[in-house]
């Protein structure tokens, strides 16, 4: 049953996680990438190979589960440039994967949600990067 699977939430409700939905809906985004202080902020396990989420668009409905094939936590200085195409977004670079990135993690919304207005990411931040298949909605 679906339903008693954890949420995976892309972004923030909006067009944003909008975007990443369909991406990962057409098959184009297979890579995601966190902060590690994200789960350590929500006291919240890494994910593993072999978990499995319900990924939900903005209105909550859930549109796809997915499978985690691949974790792994590095310097953000150290990400490469096929983990960022692979992110679905149209990245050619890793400069602009990362600028993108930082855009989003030093905009208001973020700092908000982690409550800390100062916060900015450097070469040693780490992140979680995670790849992902889809499995059909049963």
């Amino acid at each position: 049953m679906t339903e008693a699977l954890p949420v995976s939430e892309y972004a923030f409700p909006g067009p944003l996680r909008d975007a990443l939905v369909a991406s990962i809906l057409r098959g184009e985004k297979t890579t995601t990438t966190s902060l590690r202080l994200e789960y350590e902020l929500e006291d919240e396990p890494l994910p593993r190979v072999g978990d499995r989420a319900r990924v939900i668009d903005s209105h909550g409905r859930t549109v796809c589960i997915e499978e985690i094939t691949d974790v792994r936590e590095v310097r953000l200085g150290d990400v490469e440039l096929r983990h960022a195409m692979d992110e679905g977004e149209g990245y050619r670079s890793v400069a602009e994967w990362r600028r993108r990135h930082e855009a989003f993690w030093h905009g208001d919304e973020y700092r908000d949600s982690i409550g800390d207005p100062d916060f900015t990411v450097d070469d040693d931040t780490v992140v979680v990067l995670v790849r992902f298949r889809v499995q059909p909605r049963s």
